[in-house]
């Protein structure tokens, strides 16, 4: 075989490799980008979709839907203002838990609001704050859990206690602007 027909056989192979090994890190690379960003919210929705690529593909969506939010930390006055709310429903679980219990939910999600999202239905809200809060979102899921047993009147005061607890992870997060990704102000 001649040179020139070894090469015309050896160029296509070596550039069919090197795209295909350029895909394959450009995948893995988004792949460890998600699972990174998502934390336990990754395998989750993964678990949850009907394939990996749509349980990726549904985080992505995500990404881009808090993209465009307008997220935004809190003023010093206003984290204050927070705060001492906060001690308030601390001070209540004390003499009335259930209550106490459904103020900081109410707390949770004045404070979403304020710091711009959208807080339309408890599912979307998971979906929001899972870009840049997901590791504490199963704090979130677990104190949203007790509050809608204790409408029921159903909660035991040790659940009660543990909702103040998750609810008060979030919470922090929130308030201090945790998360690490939003962006400056425009």
């Amino acid at each position: 075989m001649s040179t020139g027909t070894l090469l015309a056989i050896i160029i296509p192979i070596v550039v069919v490799v090197a795209l295909l090994a350029v895909g394959l890190t450009l995948f893995v690379g988004r792949r460890r980008h998600l699972r990174e960003r998502f934390g336990p919210e990754y395998e989750r929705t993964v678990e949850d979709a009907d394939s990996r690529l749509a349980g990726e593909r549904e985080l992505r969506s995500r990404e881009k839907r808090h993209d465009s939010l307008d997220i935004k930390p809190l003023p010093s006055s206003s984290r204050e203002r927070y705060s001492r709310d906060w001690g308030g429903v601390q001070e209540e679980f004390v003499d009335r838990p259930e209550e106490a219990v459904h103020d900081a939910d109410r707390l949770v999600t004045s404070l979403m609001h304020e710091r711009g999202y959208p807080t339309e239905g408890f599912e979307q809200q998971l979906r929001d704050l899972s870009v840049e809060h997901g590791r504490t979102l199963e704090h979130y899921r677990a104190a949203h859990e007790v509050d809608a047993l204790s409408t029921q009147h159903k909660a035991t005061t040790e659940q009660l206690r543990g909702a103040m607890v998750h609810y008060r992870a979030l919470f922090d997060e929130l308030l201090s602007d945790g998360g690490g990704r939003e962006r400056a102000p425009a």
